[in-house]
């Protein structure tokens, strides 16, 4: 008769906290969520970095709104065009590791850099062309 060995108590709290080997899946909800939040604060930016753009208005705030998306492209840029959070949600057992399905279309998830790339561009250019025609304001 073979007897599965018992766990000690280091070896379950171990294994709770997300060794690999076990799925811990309130951390990969946590971690998803606050992915989630951040994803949403970092997309407010950018939205009010396009209307802005549009609008012909340059002020403080966006510089503000700016340095959060560039902080955000050089962090995923720096991580080798990878979420930070990606290896910490595999750590906990995430299915495939990754963020990106943050309660996003799977779609959009996976094409997100793709998307924001001329998006980047396109707020770096109107804004660029509102300080040189002299419209910026609050600076």
């Amino acid at each position: 008769m073979s007897r599965t060995p018992r766990r000690g108590p280091r070896l379950r709290k171990r294994e709770a906290a997300g060794s690999g080997t076990e799925t811990n899946h309130a951390a990969v909800v946590a971690i998803k969520a606050v992915h989630t939040l951040a994803w949403l604060s970092i997309e407010s930016c950018v939205v009010y970095l396009l209307i802005t753009g549009l609008a012909g208005r340059t002020d403080k705030r966006v510089g503000v709104a700016a340095a959060v998306v560039t902080t955000e492209t050089l962090v995923f840029a720096g991580n080798g065009f990878r979420c930070p959070l990606t290896g910490l949600a595999k750590r906990y057992g995430a299915e495939s590791g990754s963020v990106t399905d943050i309660y996003l279309p799977r779609w959009f998830a996976h094409n997100l850099p793709a998307i924001h790339t001329p998006l980047l561009a396109l707020m770096a250019y109107l804004h660029v062309k509102n300080l040189r025609r002299g419209r910026a304001t609050g600076l």
